[in-house]
């Protein structure tokens, strides 16, 4: 996929200086940059390169003046780093544009979809499944019964979205990914064996949520699993079951989320973070990555640790810590000479 100069400068609003015709094919950093790149210049500290780079193409600030000879042809923005942005959304859009059923796929009859929408090759739609508009379909997708995905929902390639889950607008679901699983519902019984406890909830994820490869949510055993607006989830993440996730709030790598625990809106979760059961966390909570949280947290706070304190006085404790042996030996010391003079 090619774009010329004054495609993107007409993209971007920008303003050209150089060749309108050269064409470029990829993306690349700046001080990496060869023949058919396109690059761009923001943080300062990288503007020597843009005097080497060899890249077809720079965006730059407006107020960039060359010093010494470019080959390079420049496109001059008000702000480089969201133009870059901006021409990185473009072109995901254009290349994730993909209409049509392929073959083989399975789509059942009842099975109700909105206009351009695609469906890859080995996908299964189940039934009474409604699918909005532009919605994109991987191959080898799982989607089962009763299951509403809103417009411009992406599913990549090997996710698996059970039955009865709902998704809104503008999510994005990547591979590997299973919505509405079973919740992990085991009563032990007078032989102190384990039985199976239905799981007969689903799970609702609210417009423009992104759910990053191999994450797990589970369905709830009554009533909804709910993953609310705005939400980001990253790779290997695990939802349990009647887990509420606030507005906004951002969870990182391998964190672990254990059932009907309610998170709060815009909280920042680190990586390997884990949550357990029934508790509450308020709005506005960062927690840094490896704190274990057994406990309620209230809004506003910031936690780490394991078991997780108040990020302050974890590191007046730290502090503590680290010099336990010198105060152990300074105990030793004092025991030994009150002994002496006793």
């Amino acid at each position: 996929m090619k774009f010329t100069a004054s495609q993107i400068a007409g993209i971007l609003e920008g303003e050209l200086e150089g060749n309108p015709d050269i064409t470029v094919n990829k993306l690349a950093k700046i001080e990496e940059g060869e023949q058919g790149s396109l690059t761009f210049l923001a943080n300062p500290k990288y503007t020597q390169h843009i005097y080497t780079t060899k890249s077809s193409i720079t965006i730059v600030n407006r107020d960039f003046v060359a010093e010494h000879d470019l080959t390079t042809t420049l496109i001059k923005v008000d702000d480089a780093y969201e133009s870059f942005s901006k021409l990185l959304e473009y072109y995901n859009q254009v290349k994730n544009n993909k209409t049509g059923i392929e073959s083989p796929s399975f789509i059942a009859a009842s099975t109700t979809y909105g206009k351009d929408c695609y469906v890859g090759a080995f996908a299964y739609i189940g039934e009474n499944v409604i699918l909005g508009d532009n919605v994109k379909i991987y191959p080898n997708v799982y989607v089962g019964d009763n299951v509403h995905l809103g417009d411009n929902v992406i599913v990549f390639a090997g996710a698996k979205i059970y039955s009865e889950s709902i998704i809104g607008n503008n999510c994005v679901i990547h591979s590997g990914v299973i919505v509405g699983s079973d919740g992990f519902g085991f009563a032990p019984n007078a032989d102190g064996e384990y039985k199976k406890v239905p799981q007969t909830g689903n799970v609702i994820i609210e417009d423009n949520v992104d759910i990053g490869a191999g994450t797990t949510i589970d369905r709830a055993t009554l009533g909804s699993t709910i993953i609310r607006k705005g939400v980001k989830l990253d790779n290997q993440i695990q939802i349990a079951h009647n887990v509420e996730i606030g507005e906004h709030t951002v969870i990182a790598a391998q964190t672990g989320v254990a059932g009907s625990t309610k998170i709060g809106k815009h909280c920042l979760i680190g990586g390997q973070v884990g949550i357990v059961g029934h508790i509450t966390i308020g709005d506005n909570v960062r927690i840094q990555a490896q704190s274990g949280i057994g406990k309620n947290i209230k809004t506003g706070e910031i936690i780490q640790g394991s078991p997780a304190l108040n990020y302050g006085d974890f590191y007046k404790s730290y502090v503590h810590f680290k010099n336990l042996p010198k105060i152990i030996n300074r105990i030793n010391e004092i025991e030994k000479k009150i002994g002496r003079e006793q």
